[in-house]
């Protein structure tokens, strides 16, 4: 979905990722976040403060647990230790102010925040949502003396999004269809910690105190009348407290890294929604408040022989919390891993991994109850989910500039949570906003990921720098008969180019093409969704997971450029620019809409069983504008 920041790495899903943010743990990474996973709508991250990211597809450290398909690790800038910078940008979707430099002699701080005016541009090209963020970012550092130093991190962000009402009189079908059922977003985060270090002799070890907090509020009134009851109310809490240490020995024979973290969670849910069950219309509430103590412990030993061409790490971890016997036993998660690289010569390096990765379902599921208030998934059925990866490629480098790899990849899922009501794996309902995991679920489904992937890169050669990667890929999870379906993000193919060159007279231009191939989707449950009763509860169209992603759309591509110029004054510099995204206008394909009205806004009653009964209309459905922007940031 070109409108959402999902992260699908090789065949996994954008709940199977973690973030880190100088060590501290981001369990939100996005605005208007999906609850339960990892996907949302624009990143939170401010880009200026970034200095480095390590990104791991697979071998992940043992210290960054609850990873089955990414690690990501953000290495902050340090303020600048000289003076204060300024820097002021402003485009079309947000205004962000960043300043960074000392204070005294041995600290220094970056800080920014973002205020976003995405709405009104939404409104401008007639979309039926109108998200509004804030965000801010903040570091400081305290150099104590040579041999210990003091960091703080704080991360936050507010979100809102409304309804754009105006369409559901003047909009296209296909608008008025969205404003039938998607609900209203209210969404705030924050994580915040410290970090101490100390280096000795011959180790350094890292103290990390952390908090973060979500919050999460969405609710739908029918045809957006607030005069109604509402159709649903969702109010849920996050909140984790943590604290790790790490000591890295460097002085041992090999380098040993060998740590343990607890983590204690509070979580609630206030819930309220209709639902149509068995032929009948219900109503489900709940009120949850759970309290969650967790742990985890690893040891990690890396070293190189043979004149340093070959590379060996170990590692192992466990994580464990106390919601069942199942999860507070430290063996069934056991997660051990090894890797190794070879240097065959000063070009080429062949490399394999293989390992165990456990992560812990979301607190949407561990804190849902029934319509009894019930945690009904407190049971020893819940389990943490496993992946057991194995990873073998080779890197050839044929110059300083330029850098070419090919991986093959394979993943095998157990213990995968999977939805009681519908028969299918969760794993396919991350790219959705609002939360998921939030029913009654079994641990029981199996997935596997498998494929290949190749990445090219060309470093500042002649000024121009380009990377290249295709990623082709089958990712597939059982249903309550063991049957393997395509997950939400089966594409299959994925392509990347991204490339900037520099022109003379400060001059920069960049763009950025993408190729997915078509994704699977489910067709209707037609009895089910002709029903009157069922229809008014959800204003949209029920899946038949009979039939459970066995439909699949046409692949889509975009290109997006921006041209940059900059002008030096004395003091200060004026960088203007212009993006413009789809620049070819593709329109993507998205799964039909149907509609329960004729071309005049009127019910179809079904002329058998008018009182029960209505009629469908298809209506095909396709996304893509072209979007240009234009900006100015001023650094001083």
């Amino acid at each position: 979905d070109p409108n959402r920041n999902d992260l699908i790495v090789r065949g996994g899903g954008p709940s199977e990722n973690v973030f880190y943010l100088d060590g501290i743990e981001l369990p939100v990474i996005n605005h208007f976040a999906t609850q339960g996973s990892s996907g949302g709508a624009v990143g939170v991250v401010n880009p200026d403060f970034v200095r480095q990211i390590d990104f791991y597809t697979g071998a992940f450290p043992a210290n960054r647990p609850n990873a089955l398909s990414s690690v990501m690790e953000i290495r902050q800038k340090d303020g600048s230790q000289d003076r204060i910078h300024t820097k002021l940008s402003v485009g079309a979707s947000d205004a962000a102010l960043t300043i960074d430099g000392p204070i005294g002699k041995r600290s220094t701080f970056i800080v920014s925040a973002r205020q976003s005016y995405l709405q009104l541009l939404f409104k401008l090209i007639g979309l039926p949502f109108l998200p509004t963020y804030n965000d801010f970012q903040l570091k400081y550092k305290y150099r104590i003396d040579p041999k210990n130093e003091l960091s703080f991190i704080g991360i936050g962000a507010i979100d809102n999004m409304t309804l754009n009402t105006a369409l559901q009189d003047k909009g296209t079908e296909a608008q008025r269809y969205v404003l039938g059922y998607l609900p209203v977003y209210r969404q705030w985060n924050y994580a915040v910690g410290a970090v101490y270090k100390h280096f000795a002799e011959n180790y350094h070890d890292t103290w990390v105190l952390s908090r973060n907090m979500l919050r999460n509020n969405n609710f739908k009134y029918p045809d957006n009348d607030d005069t109604q009851p509402r159709l649903s109310d969702y109010t849920s809490d996050e909140a984790e407290n943590k604290l790790r240490f790490e000591r890295t020995y460097s002085g041992l024979p090999f380098r040993l890294l060998a740590g343990a973290g607890l983590q204690y969670a509070h979580y609630t849910n206030q819930t309220y929604r209709k639902r149509f069950i068995d032929g009948n219309a219900s109503e489900l509430r709940y009120a949850s408040d759970l309290d969650l103590f967790g742990y985890q412990i690893f040891a990690q030993a890396s070293d190189t022989y043979f004149d340093e061409k070959l590379s060996l790490s170990i590692g192992v971890s466990s994580i464990g919390n106390n919601f069942n016997r199942n999860m507070q036993n430290p063996i069934g998660q056991l997660s051990p891993r090894i890797s190794a690289s070879y240097k065959l010569d000063n070009r080429w390096t062949v490399n394999a991994n293989i390992g165990r990765y456990a992560m812990r379902p979301a607190y949407t599921t561990l804190g849902y109850k029934n319509g009894d208030g019930e945690y009904v998934n407190r049971n020893e059925m819940l389990k943490h989910i496993l992946s057991d990866q194995a990873i073998a490629g080779m890197e050839y480098l044929p110059s300083g500039k330029m850098r070419f790899s090919l991986e093959s990849f394979y993943k095998h899922y157990r213990h995968y949570p999977l939805s009681v009501s519908e028969g299918v794996s969760i794993a396919s309902k991350g790219t959705d906003y609002g939360q998921i995991g939030d029913e009654e679920i079994v641990s029981t489904g199996k997935g596997r990921a498998y494929g290949v992937e190749f990445s090219g890169k060309l470093i500042d050669w002649n000024r121009l720098n380009t990377t290249v990667t295709y990623t082709f890929f089958r990712s597939e999870f059982t249903d309550k008969n063991g049957t393997y379906r395509p997950s939400g993000w089966d594409t299959r193919h994925m392509v990347n180019v991204i490339s900037s060159y520099r022109l003379p007279k400060n001059w920069h231009l960049a763009m950025r093409w993408r190729m997915v191939g078509g994704a699977p989707y489910s067709p209707i449950d037609s009895d089910l969704s002709t029903n009157k009763e069922a229809w008014a509860i959800t204003r949209q169209v029920y899946i038949d997971y009979n039939k459970f992603n066995s439909l699949r759309l046409r692949r889509s591509h975009q290109l997006d450029v921006r041209i940059d110029k900059e002008f030096y004054f004395d003091k200060w510099v004026l960088n203007v620019y212009t993006d413009i995204q789809n620049v070819y206008n593709f329109q993507s394909q998205n799964p039909p809409i149907y509609t329960n009205k004729d071309a005049n806004g009127e019910v179809m009653d079904d002329p058998a069983d008018p009182e029960q009964k209505q009629l469908l209309r298809q209506i095909e459905s396709y996304s893509g504008t072209i979007l240009p922007t234009i900006g100015i940031i001023v650094k001083i």
